[in-house]
């Protein structure tokens, strides 16, 4: 089978989107004849991982940044860095023959280096996290985390995507809302599912996400998790707007409780097993007719 890449995203937080990205690549896993992957891209707080205690670590990549250094003994001053950079990025002080580069700033985008006439500039590598690879008891988990302290989400997250890259079926646990590091994660993915919830903040961030995915033009569909909690018309604004529901997993208090101890696989209650079977054979045909 060729590649097929989900994106598992919601508005906000807290609506149950790891726990869904993990238990579909469980039942995908379950029912197909292939080796499933599952790419945490919450580089800020990933934790996919924790549902997997028994997973081992079968590799591990530093992912560095080129920052550009500037040498005072070569610079003119002439300031065209300066101007050039988008992120204002470099301070410069001429009257004081000073320059440096504000890493937290620096996009590298390499235009400084670009303009130089001088060749003044040179580049060092900055750690801005880290990669990994492990085995679960359902296939191969891809984690980024962010080094404490690096803006570089975006960057993170594109590399990871890279470093991860299979021929297979790929799950991508998206960060929550609609920032930049969830649009770089829904870059180039095949399909996306939005998990929402049927509350008014739910029903708010939704159409929020909603709006996002449209602009990317990707096709997407909803998915409602802890059905039956809330009261809002979520299910009216999706016939509105003709957004597919691809199920409901029912709320269960007691999965809750199994969910907030990572335990998850050993007891899935008859109901919500019944759902996540639905979804993934509609998961199964939108890779067919993609």
């Amino acid at each position: 089978m060729s590649s097929f890449k989900i994106a598992i995203a919601s508005g906000k937080g807290g609506v149950g989107k790891t726990t869904i990205s993990v238990l579909l690549y469980h039942q995908l896993q379950k029912t197909m004849n292939e080796t499933i992957s599952l790419v945490d891209c919450d580089v800020e707080e990933p934790n996919s991982r924790i549902f997997f205690p028994a997973s081992t670590q079968t590799n591990k990549e530093v992912a560095y940044q080129e920052i550009p250094m500037i040498d005072t003994t070569l610079c003119s001053f002439c300031r065209k860095c300066v101007n050039v950079c988008e992120f204002n990025a470099i301070m410069m002080v001429s009257a004081l023959e000073h320059a440096e580069v504000n890493e937290s700033l620096c996009h590298s985008c390499g235009a400084c280096e670009y303009v130089c006439d001088r060749q003044a500039l040179g580049t060092k590598r900055v750690a801005i996290g880290e990669m990994s690879q492990h085995n679960t008891s359902t296939g191969v988990l891809y984690e980024g985390r962010l080094e404490i302290g690096s803006v570089m989400q975006t960057r993170l997250i594109g590399m990871l995507k890279e470093w991860g890259a299979t021929d297979h079926l790929t799950i991508y646990d998206a960060p929550p809302g609609t920032s930049c590091s969830v649009v770089e994660t829904l870059d180039e993915m095949d399909y996306v599912i939005l998990v929402a919830e049927e509350t008014s903040f739910g029903l708010h961030d939704l159409k929020l996400i909603v709006r996002l995915v449209k602009a990317l033009q990707l096709p997407f569909g909803v998915l409602i998790n802890k059905a039956g909690l809330g009261t809002t018309p979520l299910k009216a604004y999706l016939e509105q707007e003709h957004i597919e529901l691809l199920g409901e997993v029912p709320h269960n208090l007691e999965f809750a409780k199994a969910s907030a101890q990572a335990d998850i696989f050993s007891n899935i209650p008859w109901s919500i097993q019944t759902s996540l079977e639905r979804v993934t054979q509609k998961i199964k045909h939108k890779r067919v007719e993609l």
